[in-house]
């Protein structure tokens, strides 16, 4: 069944290479990002890309407007959209981490306070929800987006069984490392706020591990993804978490088992 469609943070990487699978396979398929000048290729594909800032609330009616005068219902939101805010504790300025959370968990709170009552009238729906492995473990200076993947973890499970009475889905997509422009924005921020200082030295090694890493081709393509999503919306009952992509289960599995000293010491020792 065909299904309309939105996702944000659609202008590269997951969303992106999502929303083209997406459109191939005949959804109507509505993509919203800042860069709307990056998604024309969607459109020229036959999907709908809207500009669209997910910390804005005017924004974000005007497009659930549209979409709504439009198609009359949205089948599935993905909330995608989200970057990552590294640097130390005592570095990071506290409105840093605020917009950290304003993108990584208000923007999609605030989507899906706007579109669960068409979803509710419907009495159908699906919402996933853009996790990482990192809402379940912990890094290096990754203090705020980590605590913000915490908080979309928690922010889903209780809207999930809020939602199961209106047979609305919600899903979990926890992605380990995959190859996209996350890794270029996460070092810009901690050079930024912590290059130089108390934590220079762990800065350096973070920043050093991060580029060979990403040399060496340690991340799994965004195709991973798309491939999730597609499955997602085709099946009736989907999962409540995917996990999936490089070094997704094996993290998280060390996590839960391993205990808190010994996982650090795995963590300290990629720096």
């Amino acid at each position: 069944m065909k299904k309309v469609i939105l996702i944000t943070g659609a202008s590269s990487g997951m969303g992106k290479e999502s929303a083209k699978k997406l459109i191939l396979e005949g959804h109507t398929v509505y993509t919203v990002s800042r860069r709307i000048d990056q998604m024309q290729d969607l459109k020229e594909m036959g999907g709908f890309p809207m500009q669209m800032d997910v910390t804005d609330e005017a924004d974000i009616q005007d497009v659930l407007d549209i979409i709504i005068k439009k198609e009359g219902k949205i089948d599935v939101l993905w909330n995608n959209a989200g970057f990552g805010l590294y640097g130390s504790i005592e570095d990071v300025p506290l409105d840093a981490a605020r917009n950290q959370f304003e993108v990584n968990v208000f923007g999609m709170a605030s989507l899906i306070q706007k579109v669960v009552p068409y979803m509710r009238s419907a009495n159908s729906g699906t919402i996933i929800n853009t996790s990482s492995m990192g809402g379940k473990l912990y890094t290096t200076m990754g203090a705020w987006y980590h605590a913000s993947k915490h908080a979309v973890e928690g922010l889903s499970d209780c809207l999930r069984l809020e939602l199961k009475q209106f047979n609305i889905n919600v899903v979990i997509l926890e992605p380990g490392i995959i190859a996209t422009e996350f890794a270029d924005v996460m070092l810009n921020n901690i050079t930024r706020y912590s290059g130089k200082g108390a934590y220079a030295k762990l800065t350096n090694s973070l920043v050093k591990s991060t580029q060979k890493m990403a040399a060496s081709g340690g991340g799994s393509k965004p195709a991973v993804i798309a491939n999730t999503i597609s499955k997602i919306i085709a099946g009736k009952k989907p999962k409540t978490r995917y996990r999936v992509g490089a070094w997704a289960k094996p993290m998280v599995w060390m996590r839960l088992y391993l205990g808190d000293r010994m996982f650090d010491r795995i963590i300290m020792s990629q720096t």
